[in-house]
């Protein structure tokens, strides 16, 4: 009697379970751009360091305020070039945005709200309370601040955020080394001149996409033979560079022709499952092999794609220390067609997205799902799930969808 299969939660929680993040390394902010921070990371410096003005305009004491004769001006502050005197009574200094506020004063005055007399006073239009316009001395960050944490990923903001801490290094997790290796007798390179049994070979160029843009550093190992010693010459190199992932590609079934498996096992792979309820994708792979993790994908192009948003991109975030690895980043929608119910696995269907006038998100599927077929993926923005036994669905029901990058 046939087992029944693993359900992708499962699949999921096993592949991330007992995941230990990677060995830390110090690169240069200016190379670390979407890495995870492996530890947090604390201010070096106060910003601002002094009080400063928020604003061009008058420095002055609010208790002059009220004084007929105007402010007397008596010198300038400007960013980098601060006023080094003392504010006293009646008197004022020019300021501009981000210079130190002199000693004394209270508040900045808006340049457009004062006015400039013959004889050089400053007469105030508007009145200003004190503290106006004025950023106080740590208001941003103080030193010794942990002001971003571990695992933080680092984009745009995080990057400044260092850089105005006073860090030209960062410690960040070392990326995942994927290895990646396609077989089939019927595979050969872009470029090439197919024969009439032949196809080109492209699920690794999604494959390597994807992991790269989920932290890993991709290796391609290239094509290999429907052949059990090519095939375990492969495995061999990836063991060689001690790679975090091997990602094998096709062979994974159970035709006379799928070697993969019995390569594995004929290595010592430990495997922890096979074939899992899922569509596209039921007949993956998870396993490991010493310290190397094995994740077999299945050879059909949209499958191999599915499989490695699912379960691939998240164990590379994992690997990095992503709080938010295991999280699947769903969003309500409604359907926009008449769909019959869901069978045994959980369907994950290519589906373009809409808005309708009430601005509601329109999930539409495909027509064609076959996994085979890529064009329908390029026109996809996101894939439409359905669990397992879901009921039929009626346009206008509720669903949910995965959101595509590009």
């Amino acid at each position: 009697m046939t087992s029944p299969l693993l359900s992708v939660d499962e699949a999921r929680h096993r592949i991330l379970s007992g995941v230990q993040i990677l060995s830390q390394e110090t690169i240069s902010l200016q190379n670390a751009q979407g890495r995870l921070l492996a530890r947090a990371l604390s201010a070096r410096r106060t910003q601002p360091p002094v009080d400063v003005s928020a604003m061009d305009g008058y420095a002055l004491r609010t208790e002059d305020l009220a004084k007929p004769n105007g402010l007397r001006l008596i010198g300038e502050s400007a960013a980098g070039h601060g006023f080094e005197g003392l504010l006293g009574e009646g008197e004022t200094v020019r300021i501009f945005t981000g210079a130190p506020v002199p000693k004394g004063a209270d508040a900045v005055l808006l340049q457009e709200n004062a006015l400039r007399s013959e004889d050089g006073m400053i007469h105030p239009r508007e009145s200003v309370l004190s503290g106006e316009n004025i950023r106080e001395k740590g208001l941003d960050f103080s030193e010794g601040q942990a002001a971003l944490s571990a695992g933080s990923i680092m984009g745009p903001a995080e990057l400044a955020l260092a850089a105005a801490m006073n860090h030209a290094e960062v410690p960040v997790v070392r990326r995942p080394r994927i290895a990646i290796m396609a077989s089939g007798d019927e595979l050969i390179l872009p470029g090439k001149n197919p024969g009439p049994s032949q196809i080109i070979a492209c699920n690794s160029f999604a494959v390597a996409g994807l992991a790269r843009d989920a932290g890993g550093d991709v290796i391609d190992l290239g094509l290999f033979k429907d052949d059990l010693e090519q095939l375990q010459l492969g495995i061999s190199q990836a063991r060689a560079l001690k790679v975090d992932i091997l990602v094998t590609l096709g062979g994974a079934s159970v035709g006379d022709h799928d070697l993969l498996r019995p390569a594995l096992l004929e290595q010592g792979m430990k495997l922890d499952f096979w074939r899992i309820a899922m569509r596209p994708g039921k007949p993956l792979i998870y396993g490991s092999l010493g310290d190397m993790r094995i994740l077999g994908l299945p050879g059909n192009p949209v499958a191999a794609f599915v499989c490695s948003l699912v379960f691939l991109c998240p164990l590379i975030r994992a690997m990095q220390g992503d709080p938010q690895a295991s999280e699947v980043q769903m969003e309500p929608a409604i359907i926009g067609l008449d769909l019959p119910a869901n069978k045994s696995r959980r369907d994950y269907m290519r589906a373009s997205l809409t808005r309708d006038a009430e601005n509601r998100l329109i999930a539409t599927p495909q027509p064609l799902q076959d996994s085979s077929l890529l064009t329908e993926l390029t026109q996809s923005q996101a894939l439409l799930v359905r669990e397992a036994g879901a009921s039929a669905l009626m346009k206008g029901d509720p669903c949910s969808v995965i959101r595509l990058a590009r």
